[in-house]
Protein backbone atom coordinates (compact mmCIF):
# COMPACT_ATOMS: atom_id res chain seq x y z
CA UNK A 1 0.00 0.00 0.00
CA UNK A 2 2.29 2.17 -0.14
CA UNK A 3 3.43 2.68 -3.58
CA UNK A 4 4.59 5.93 -4.45
CA UNK A 5 2.18 8.76 -4.33
CA UNK A 6 4.24 10.59 -6.90
CA UNK A 7 3.04 8.30 -9.51
CA UNK A 8 -0.44 7.30 -10.10
CA UNK A 9 0.84 4.78 -12.60
CA UNK A 10 2.12 2.18 -10.09
CA UNK A 11 0.14 -0.34 -9.90
CA UNK A 12 -0.31 -0.29 -13.92
CA UNK A 13 3.21 -0.35 -14.04
CA UNK A 14 3.59 -3.85 -12.31
CA UNK A 15 3.87 -7.09 -14.48
CA UNK A 16 0.72 -9.23 -14.50
CA UNK A 17 2.12 -11.86 -12.13
CA UNK A 18 2.95 -8.88 -9.84
CA UNK A 19 -0.43 -7.14 -10.11
CA UNK A 20 -1.88 -11.28 -9.60
CA UNK A 21 0.31 -11.60 -6.15
CA UNK A 22 -1.33 -8.44 -4.76
CA UNK A 23 -4.70 -9.99 -5.03
CA UNK A 24 -3.79 -13.12 -3.66
CA UNK A 25 -2.27 -12.26 -0.04
CA UNK A 26 1.01 -13.57 1.39
CA UNK A 27 -1.32 -15.33 4.01
CA UNK A 28 -4.29 -15.83 5.43
CA UNK A 29 -4.22 -12.18 7.48
CA UNK A 30 -1.50 -10.33 4.68
CA UNK A 31 -0.99 -9.23 1.47
CA UNK A 32 2.21 -9.87 -0.36
CA UNK A 33 4.85 -7.45 -0.65
CA UNK A 34 6.68 -6.09 -4.26
CA UNK A 35 9.77 -4.83 -2.63
CA UNK A 36 11.21 -3.79 -6.18
CA UNK A 37 7.90 -1.54 -6.89
CA UNK A 38 8.16 0.12 -2.99
CA UNK A 39 5.29 -1.75 -2.35
CA UNK A 40 5.17 -3.20 1.24
CA UNK A 41 3.02 -6.05 2.89
CA UNK A 42 0.75 -4.98 5.31
CA UNK A 43 -1.66 -6.77 7.91
CA UNK A 44 -5.49 -7.14 7.73
CA UNK A 45 -7.72 -7.98 10.61
CA UNK A 46 -11.16 -8.55 10.99
CA UNK A 47 -13.47 -6.75 12.45
CA UNK A 48 -16.47 -4.59 13.15
CA UNK A 49 -16.55 -5.38 16.34
CA UNK A 50 -13.14 -6.25 17.70
CA UNK A 51 -10.02 -7.37 16.25
CA UNK A 52 -9.67 -10.81 15.43
CA UNK A 53 -6.04 -12.35 13.77
CA UNK A 54 -3.86 -14.86 14.96
CA UNK A 55 0.11 -14.79 15.46
CA UNK A 56 2.54 -16.73 13.30
CA UNK A 57 1.43 -19.78 11.39
CA UNK A 58 -2.27 -20.73 11.36
CA UNK A 59 -3.51 -23.83 9.26
CA UNK A 60 -6.98 -23.39 9.71
CA UNK A 61 -8.64 -21.64 6.36
CA UNK A 62 -11.09 -19.77 8.59
CA UNK A 63 -8.61 -18.06 10.58
CA UNK A 64 -10.90 -18.66 13.96
CA UNK A 65 -8.88 -20.75 15.94
CA UNK A 66 -5.70 -19.17 18.09
CA UNK A 67 -6.65 -15.73 17.91
CA UNK A 68 -4.59 -12.95 19.52
CA UNK A 69 -6.73 -11.31 22.95
CA UNK A 70 -8.70 -8.56 22.46
CA UNK A 71 -11.42 -6.42 23.27
CA UNK A 72 -14.85 -7.91 22.01
CA UNK A 73 -17.22 -5.10 21.22
CA UNK A 74 -20.84 -4.94 21.10
CA UNK A 75 -21.80 -6.46 17.55
CA UNK A 76 -23.17 -3.78 15.25
CA UNK A 77 -26.50 -5.37 15.59
CA UNK A 78 -26.71 -4.03 19.47
CA UNK A 79 -25.04 -0.70 18.30
CA UNK A 80 -28.01 -0.37 15.14
CA UNK A 81 -30.11 -0.34 18.02
CA UNK A 82 -28.46 2.79 19.86
CA UNK A 83 -29.15 4.75 16.45
CA UNK A 84 -25.97 6.57 17.80
CA UNK A 85 -23.32 7.62 15.40
CA UNK A 86 -21.40 8.47 18.96
CA UNK A 87 -21.84 4.75 19.95
CA UNK A 88 -20.24 3.56 16.66
CA UNK A 89 -17.29 6.29 16.88
CA UNK A 90 -16.59 5.55 20.10
CA UNK A 91 -15.91 1.76 19.59
CA UNK A 92 -14.43 2.27 15.98
CA UNK A 93 -11.84 4.43 17.85
CA UNK A 94 -11.00 1.64 20.51
CA UNK A 95 -10.83 -1.17 17.66
CA UNK A 96 -8.20 1.02 15.96
CA UNK A 97 -5.98 1.68 18.81
CA UNK A 98 -5.84 -2.17 19.44
CA UNK A 99 -5.61 -2.15 15.90
CA UNK A 100 -2.15 -0.27 15.92
CA UNK A 101 -1.04 -1.56 18.98
CA UNK A 102 -0.89 -5.08 17.02
CA UNK A 103 0.50 -3.65 14.04
CA UNK A 104 -2.61 -4.07 11.98
CA UNK A 105 -2.82 -1.40 9.20
CA UNK A 106 -6.71 -2.39 7.56
CA UNK A 107 -9.60 -3.37 10.19
CA UNK A 108 -12.41 -5.56 7.98
CA UNK A 109 -15.38 -3.81 8.95
CA UNK A 110 -17.86 -1.78 9.66
CA UNK A 111 -20.50 -4.53 8.12
CA UNK A 112 -23.52 -2.16 6.75
CA UNK A 113 -24.91 -4.97 4.19
CA UNK A 114 -28.87 -4.93 4.62
CA UNK A 115 -30.48 -7.55 6.70
CA UNK A 116 -33.10 -9.02 4.44
CA UNK A 117 -33.34 -12.94 5.70
CA UNK A 118 -33.95 -13.76 9.57
CA UNK A 119 -31.70 -16.92 8.92
CA UNK A 120 -28.70 -15.14 7.38
CA UNK A 121 -25.51 -16.15 9.99
CA UNK A 122 -24.03 -12.59 9.46
CA UNK A 123 -27.10 -10.67 10.70
CA UNK A 124 -25.30 -9.93 13.80
CA UNK A 125 -22.54 -8.34 12.33
CA UNK A 126 -24.77 -5.84 10.24
CA UNK A 127 -25.87 -2.67 11.51
CA UNK A 128 -29.67 -2.66 10.10
CA UNK A 129 -32.42 -3.62 7.86
CA UNK A 130 -32.90 0.39 7.24
CA UNK A 131 -30.71 1.89 4.58
CA UNK A 132 -30.11 5.47 6.38
CA UNK A 133 -29.25 3.89 9.53
CA UNK A 134 -26.48 1.50 8.65
CA UNK A 135 -25.27 4.37 6.44
CA UNK A 136 -25.33 6.77 9.14
CA UNK A 137 -23.40 4.59 11.34
CA UNK A 138 -21.28 2.79 9.01
CA UNK A 139 -20.10 6.16 8.25
CA UNK A 140 -19.24 7.37 11.75
CA UNK A 141 -17.28 4.24 12.72
CA UNK A 142 -15.20 4.93 9.31
CA UNK A 143 -14.56 8.20 10.30
CA UNK A 144 -13.35 7.21 13.88
CA UNK A 145 -11.16 4.35 12.45
CA UNK A 146 -9.74 6.32 10.20
CA UNK A 147 -8.90 9.62 12.08
CA UNK A 148 -6.92 7.19 14.00
CA UNK A 149 -5.23 6.24 11.17
CA UNK A 150 -6.60 2.32 10.55
CA UNK A 151 -7.88 1.21 7.16
CA UNK A 152 -11.49 0.57 7.33
CA UNK A 153 -12.67 -2.14 4.81
CA UNK A 154 -16.50 -1.55 4.48
CA UNK A 155 -18.51 -4.62 3.88
CA UNK A 156 -19.78 -6.82 2.30
CA UNK A 157 -20.92 -5.45 -1.21
CA UNK A 158 -23.52 -5.65 -1.78
CA UNK A 159 -27.16 -8.23 -1.47
CA UNK A 160 -24.63 -10.76 0.26
CA UNK A 161 -27.64 -11.52 3.11
CA UNK A 162 -28.07 -14.63 3.16
CA UNK A 163 -26.56 -18.40 4.18
CA UNK A 164 -27.83 -21.07 2.22
CA UNK A 165 -25.70 -21.58 -0.46
CA UNK A 166 -23.81 -18.03 0.33
CA UNK A 167 -20.59 -19.48 -1.80
CA UNK A 168 -22.19 -19.98 -4.85
CA UNK A 169 -25.63 -17.94 -5.03
CA UNK A 170 -26.36 -15.75 -7.79
CA UNK A 171 -28.64 -12.77 -6.04
CA UNK A 172 -30.39 -11.26 -8.81
CA UNK A 173 -31.84 -7.64 -7.36
CA UNK A 174 -33.65 -5.54 -9.39
CA UNK A 175 -31.84 -1.84 -9.98
CA UNK A 176 -34.90 0.05 -7.88
CA UNK A 177 -34.51 -2.32 -5.57
CA UNK A 178 -30.82 -2.12 -4.80
CA UNK A 179 -30.53 1.43 -5.28
CA UNK A 180 -33.20 2.26 -2.72
CA UNK A 181 -32.46 -0.31 -0.20
CA UNK A 182 -28.79 -2.32 -1.29
CA UNK A 183 -26.80 0.64 -2.17
CA UNK A 184 -27.69 3.83 -0.22
CA UNK A 185 -25.46 2.72 2.88
CA UNK A 186 -22.14 2.05 0.77
CA UNK A 187 -22.71 5.23 -1.13
CA UNK A 188 -23.32 7.59 1.88
CA UNK A 189 -20.01 5.87 3.18
CA UNK A 190 -18.09 6.08 0.28
CA UNK A 191 -18.95 9.38 -0.37
CA UNK A 192 -18.46 11.17 2.57
CA UNK A 193 -16.37 8.89 4.52
CA UNK A 194 -13.83 7.78 1.62
CA UNK A 195 -13.40 4.16 3.26
CA UNK A 196 -9.80 2.40 2.05
CA UNK A 197 -11.69 -0.22 0.81
CA UNK A 198 -14.46 -1.93 -0.14
CA UNK A 199 -14.86 -5.85 0.67
CA UNK A 200 -17.28 -8.02 -1.86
Amino acid sequence: MSASHDNPDAVTDLSLEQQALLLTGRDMWSTAEIPEAGIASFVLSDGPHGLRWQDGAHTDNLGIFASRPATCFPAEVAVGSSWDPEVAERIAAAIARECRAAGVRVSLGPGVNIKRSPLCGRNFEYYSEDPLVAGVLGAAHVRALQQQGVAASVKHFAANNQETDRMRISAEVDERTLREIYLPAFERIVTQERPATVMC
